[in-house]
């Protein structure tokens, strides 16, 4: 079992956004087989899971979600070979996996001169936004914010200690923190927008991850409408579960056909400007990507079967 510092030590995160962007090519290539995700009691237990037909290479993840428990999320990682198995913690994963795919979309469509981030939420995928976004941008500043300022603080310290280079600084409202920055990182489990689209600069990149239910909705519907581009980790995936893109769509602000997945954008980099969105609500190959990593730097060391003769 390889717990959260064993996932740290096997995979950089510019390693893993290295890992996620060749995962989504081969996603819109057609060589992964991924059935929508498990949702159970309420949402609190996830089962995602995904094929990758080319090596017959599998993964498995289960996750348990319960609000007020520390740690809120618990889970399960498998990765499944010919050879045998690796079992990884499904949080550390999940967070890095996060992470990168913001790295991903931030590269694909952020101005490449862009160096100022907001970051709205304090949870557990929060720091790993940041970590995606310097993998792919010189960063000069970082605005936190956070329901709880103790603990806007508190992450903003820790990046401060992190990224001595970056000016990390604390923002006490969502709208003073993305006024004047290049990229948006939102990862909060709110279900109201978390700013109107007029707080936002002319020229911006925003991401958003953490909405994953249709009633979860971090951004107005009105920047969505008015995007140069919106791009989604999968249509059907957004269209069941990201409450922004629904909410959008159902309202008549924007078209299903108006969504550029993401693995088709890498492909055929779309024109960018003004302001563009990408929204995730998380996919399989996201955990595949990083699973094989591990996988490859514990290839010595995977669980044979009992009894295969190994």
């Amino acid at each position: 079992m390889l717990d959260a510092d064993d996932v740290r030590r096997a995979v950089p995160m510019p390693a893993a956004v290295a890992a996620v962007r060749e995962a989504f090519l081969e996603l819109a290539a057609g060589r992964f087989e991924v059935p929508q995700r498990l949702s159970f009691a309420g949402a609190t237990t996830l089962v995602m899971t995904a094929c990758h037909t080319p090596s017959s290479t599998t993964v498995v993840k289960t996750l348990n979600l319960v609000p007020g428990r520390t740690p809120m999320i618990l889970g399960t990682l498998v990765w499944n070979t010919a050879e045998g198995q690796v079992v990884a913690d499904a949080v550390e994963v999940t967070a890095l996996r996060t992470g990168a795919v913001t790295g991903v979309a931030t590269d694909l469509l952020a101005p490449p001169s862009a160096s100022r981030l907001a970051l709205l939420g304090t949870g557990a995928q929060a720091a790993d936004q940041v970590r995606a976004v310097a993998a792919v941008r010189r960063l000069s500043r970082v605005s936190v914010f956070g329901r709880d300022l103790s603990r806007a603080q508190a992450l903003a310290d820790g990046l401060s200690a992190e990224f001595p280079e970056v000016a990390v600084q604390v923002a006490r409202r969502a709208p003073d923190a993305v006024s004047d920055v290049d990229v948006v990182c939102c990862a909060t489990s709110s279900s109201t927008p978390l700013f109107a689209v007029g707080d936002l600069p002319e020229r911006v990149h925003v991401n958003a991850i953490g909405s994953y239910l249709p009633s979860m909705r971090e951004l107005p519907a009105e920047l969505l409408a008015t995007a140069g581009c919106v791009v989604v980790d999968q249509i059907g995936a957004a269209m069941a579960e990201a409450g922004e893109v629904i909410h959008a769509v159902e309202t008549g602000l924007l078209g299903r056909g108006d969504l550029l997945e993401l693995g088709d954008a890498l492909g055929k980099p779309p024109a960018v400007g003004g302001r563009t969105v990408f929204k995730s609500v998380g996919l399989a190959v996201q955990d595949w990507a990083v699973a094989r990593l591990l996988g490859e730097g514990r290839a010595g060391e995977v669980r044979r079967p009992a009894g295969s003769g190994f």
